[in-house]
């Protein structure tokens, strides 16, 4: 296991600025190939998410690095149009996708209640103790330095209050560490060119690869102030949920 403390760009990460315009290209692209990358399996895993934040009807959530909005419309859903969302991303672009869907009315019900907001997530425009969860789908393995990102979840977010984490992990053994070198490895960069964004697409697995193992990001989440941290490994190993109480 690697040291949990260390502060500071992951290797391999991209510059902020990078990573920020690379999202902005391929925003009209992303749900169409997310949904082609994991057969529609993408919508499954954001429900488990919201179970795992054990939201009820009123509650007050933040969902960071929303992207296109799907798991922010997920929670809306759960806390009901008592309760509210504010969903964060760096894209504006994604932001600009994310709102048509709720304004269209194709996110289901209660979508319209989500306020989308342009937010960096190292440094949140929000108060401590401001939610009564949080969560992150696909997005902490795009944190220029993950130990901050992990800490402002952490503060914003009420004692006693969950944060969800559901991310891509890469599966150590066969078969499917195979297939996934197989698939994302040579597969994926091939779907990025044929959507016109080669390099975003080559990013995708390597942005994975490099990214702390479950274990290690139950470490870095105990670092900086999670407790009751448990993670669930589901579709073969390749997708990690993880969850932890802010503590009291």
């Amino acid at each position: 296991m690697t040291d949990p403390t260390p502060d500071g760009p992951a290797s391999g990460t991209l510059p902020e600025p990078q990573v920020r315009a690379m999202f902005d290209r391929i925003a009209g692209v992303y749900d169409r190939l997310n949904s082609v990358m994991t057969a529609g399996l993408h919508h499954r895993w954001r429900e488990r998410a919201v179970a795992l934040a054990q939201l009820t009807p009123g509650d007050h959530v933040l969902d960071v690095a929303t992207g296109t909005g799907d798991l922010a419309f997920e929670l809306a859903r759960a806390v009901g149009p008592e309760g509210s969302v504010v969903a964060a991303d760096f894209s504006e672009q994604m932001l600009a996708i994310a709102r048509r869907k709720a304004d269209a009315g194709t996110a289901g019900a209660g979508a319209g209640s989500v306020r989308f907001e342009q937010a960096n997530a190292l440094l949140l425009p929000h108060a401590a103790n401001e939610f009564d969860a949080a969560t992150v789908g696909f997005g902490v393995r795009n944190f220029s330095d993950l130990n901050q990102g992990l800490r402002e979840l952490a503060r914003v977010v009420k004692p006693g209050g969950r944060v969800v984490i559901l991310e891509m992990t890469a599966p150590r053994r066969p078969p499917l560490s195979t297939f996934f070198g197989l698939w994302f490895d040579r597969a994926v960069p091939v779907l990025g060119r044929l959507a016109g964004d080669a390099d975003a697409y080559t990013y995708l697995p390597s942005s994975v690869r490099r990214f702390p193992g479950p274990e290690d990001l139950a470490a870095r989440m105990s670092a900086v102030g999670f407790g009751d941290i448990r993670y669930v490994l589901t579709a073969g190993g390749i997708i990690a949920l993880h969850v932890g109480t802010v503590k009291v």
